[in-house]
């Protein structure tokens, strides 16, 4: 029998109350979301079907077959292309999809589709394929829905939060080593695939892939020292932190889908006073902050109290554009914790808080924790040392 999560059904009763007939997902996450396949390639596309009422089903290539029927929750699984003895609908993605819709009387259905990923040459493919269809944007529907976790994505947050800990002592320990930018990197990284061989038997830490490329293993850790922390993201380089700088450590982790963050920034020796002022002054603000972890408070709320909280430290013009973001499927995901986003916190929505302070040339903060929100409050689902470390 078919399994429909939660989430699933959540996402039907918005489909329903928008007056869409079906979804076709191609989008990695979105897909994976609504089947529980994650091939880590997308060299050919997945598409998962969710019709508002009736039986789910999924279109992959043949050759993705079994290890789809091994991943999904869903039991419809149709193939295309070719591949060995596998019997499939023939060689066209499109020809099958059509062939499916045809079958489940969806053929001239309102369709949402997630216009924020979808090609416009795949677009075209779809129209001219379905002239007696109408399409709609549902990837606001999509995100929103993911805002509230299930119970198994709790879990998987929880674990990849472990791991994440796990890399982050191991980091802070490499650059008391005196370690470069990539020992440090590379210290997390060891750490961590070897508690997941160790503790995580059953789990998957893939993540999501491209058309072009997979991700086998997505427990990432990159750290950058001194000046190179205005870099934000940048692949780490053989660079070492000299008494007197920081270095930021950014830790991602995923398990089973699901992504967990957890980012610290170093003290190596002994900073100057401005340094020092700045980043005792975001964690105050930080666990300041904190305090509005609840279910009701507006997201602009957050980023409010931190505005003042800097405004009062006399860093009024460093203002972030942001303090944190949605995470979930997506290391990044909606929405922003911005002055503009008014949705209020419920339980089962995990985020990131990390307020952080950039004065150009001077100092560069970096703290960030996954945080689920629950009934009473939040949980610290990363729970490294939110002090400013010393190496």
């Amino acid at each position: 029998m078919t399994i429909i999560a939660p989430r699933t059904e959540r996402l039907r009763q918005r489909m329903r109350q928008a007056g869409l007939d079906v979804i076709l997902a191609f989008k990695p996450e979105s897909s994976f979301y609504l089947t529980g396949f994650n091939p880590i390639i997308y060299s050919h596309p997945v598409i998962a079907i969710l019709p508002a009422q009736g039986k789910p089903s999924m279109l992959i290539h043949a050759l993705r077959d079994d290890h789809a029927r091994a991943s999904t929750f869903i039991e419809d699984i149709r193939l295309y292309g070719a591949w060995s003895t596998k019997v499939t609908m023939g060689p066209s993605w499109l020809d099958a999809l059509k062939t499916m819709l045809e079958e489940a009387g969806l053929a001239k259905a309102v369709i949402g589709v997630e216009e924020d990923f979808l090609p416009v040459a795949r677009s075209r493919q779809l129209a001219e394929l379905l002239p007696g269809a109408s399409f709609r944007d549902a990837s606001e529907m999509i995100m929103t829905t993911r805002l509230v976790k299930d119970a198994d994505e709790i879990a998987n947050a929880r674990d990849a939060a472990r791991i994440a800990d796990t890399g982050m002592i191991a980091a802070v320990e490499a650059v008391r080593q005196g370690g470069s930018e990539r020992d440090v990197s590379l210290a997390a990284m060891a750490a961590m695939n070897r508690f997941w061989a160790d503790n995580f038997p059953d789990k998957e830490v893939c993540d999501f892939g491209s058309l072009e490329g997979g991700a086998q293993n997505g427990l990432w850790a990159w750290a950058l020292a001194g000046d190179r922390m205005f870099m934000n993201c940048d692949n780490p380089t053989n660079r070492k932190p000299v008494a007197g700088e920081a270095i930021s450590i950014l830790i991602w982790t995923i398990v089973n889908g699901i992504h967990a963050e957890n980012e610290r920034t170093v003290a190596v020796g002994v900073l100057n006073d401005e340094r020092r002022r700045a980043l005792d002054s975001i964690i105050e603000i930080r666990n300041e902050v904190a305090t509005l972890l609840k279910p009701g408070t507006p997201i602009s709320a957050l980023f409010g109290a931190t505005k003042a909280g800097l405004e009062a430290r006399g860093y009024g013009k460093y203002l972030p554009g942001r303090i944190g973001h949605g995470i979930g499927l997506g290391a990044h995901e909606h929405p922003s914790l911005d002055a503009k986003t008014g949705i209020l916190l419920e339980p089962g929505m995990i985020l990131t808080l990390e307020p952080n302070l950039r004065i150009p040339g001077i100092a560069a903060t970096q703290f960030s924790d996954t945080v689920l929100i629950t009934e009473g409050g939040c949980e610290f689902l990363t729970r490294a040392p939110d002090v400013v470390l010393n190496a």
